[in-house]
C-alpha cells in the first residue's frame, strides 16, 4: 500500500471525515484489519481562513506547499488536499513537491460523467461557487455547473464557515440546504455537488430526488483506488 500525505485541518471536522473513510475504505476492500497508511499535517485554519478573506492565495498556497514539502519528506508518496476551496492553489502545490496530488475535482468529475450527468448544481464556499479553478475544472470533463444565487449563496458560505466547520449541526441550515437544491432542479441541475468537505455533515442523498456527489466520498475512493494500485 503507498504512502498518502493528507494536508488537512481546513476544517478539522472534514479531515477527521477523511481519516474515518479511508480507514473504512481500505478495510472493506482489504478486510481483517487493515488500515490507511497515512501522513498528516493539519493547518490552522483561522490562518488560512483570514487569508482566503484577504485574498492571500498567494500566501496561502505558499504555506500549503510548504507543508506539502514536509509530507514528501516524511516519505510520502503523493498528496490529497483534503479541502475543495483550498484546490485553487493547487498549482503552488503541485510545484513546491515531486508528488502526485489526487485532485478532488477529478474524482468528482469522473464519477459525474460515468452517471451520465453533464449539468450539476454546486453548493460549496463562495470561493469555490463563484470562481473558476474549480468550475474550470470540472469544465475539462465536459461538465457544466450552475450555482444559487446571490442570497443563497451568501447563506450556503455561512453555514459551512459559522457552523460546519465548527461541528455545529442544525436542522434549520439542512432545511435550507434542501431548498437551495430544490431551486437548482428548478433551473436545469441533473445532479448536485456537495463541493465543501463539510457539507456532507449536513446533507445527502435523502435530502433531494437529484444524484448528489459527495467530493468528500468520491476524493477517498480515488485515493485509495491510487494507494492499493500495484
Amino acid at each position: 500500500m503507498k504512502l498518502l500525505g493528507i494536508i488537512g485541518g481546513m476544517s478539522w471536522t472534514s479531515t477527521a471525515e477523511y481519516y474515518r473513510l479511508l480507514n473504512e475504505e481500505v478495510a472493506t476492500r482489504l478486510g481483517g484489519l487493515h488500515s490507511a497508511r497515512l501522513l498528516l499535517h493539519s493547518v490552522d485554519f483561522a490562518q488560512i481562513e483570514a487569508m482566503q478573506m484577504a485574498g492571500q492565495w498567494d500566501e496561502a498556497g505558499a504555506l500549503l506547499a510548504d507543508a506539502a514539502r514536509g509530507l514528501e519528506r516524511a516519505g510520502a508518496q503523493g498528496l490529497l488536499l483534503a479541502t475543495n476551496t483550498m484546490h485553487k492553489v493547487a498549482p503552488a502545490i503541485e510545484a513546491a513537491a515531486q508528488l502526485p496530488l489526487l485532485h478532488i475535482a477529478d474524482a468528482a468529475g469522473r464519477a459525474i460523467r460515468a452517471a451520465g450527468v453533464s449539468r450539476v448544481g454546486l453548493l460549496a464556499t463562495a470561493f469555490t461557487m463563484e470562481q473558476e479553478f474549480y468550475k474550470g475544472r470540472l469544465a475539462r470533463h465536459g461538465i457544466e455547473t450552475i450555482v444559487p444565487g446571490d442570497a443563497q449563496r451568501s447563506e450556503v458560505h455561512r453555514v459551512i464557515y459559522d457552523e460546519l466547520c465548527r461541528n455545529v449541526i442544525l436542522p434549520g441550515s439542512c432545511g435550507t440546504y434542501r431548498r437551495i437544491m430544490a431551486s437548482l432542479a428548478e433551473r436545469g441541475a441533473q445532479g448536485i455537488i456537495l463541493g465543501c468537505t463539510e457539507i456532507t455533515l449536513l446533507v445527502g442523498q435523502d435530502d433531494t430526488p437529484l444524484p448528489v456527489f459527495d467530493t468528500t466520498r468520491l476524493h477517498v475512493e480515488a485515493a485509495v483506488d491510487w494507494m492499493l494500485d500495484a
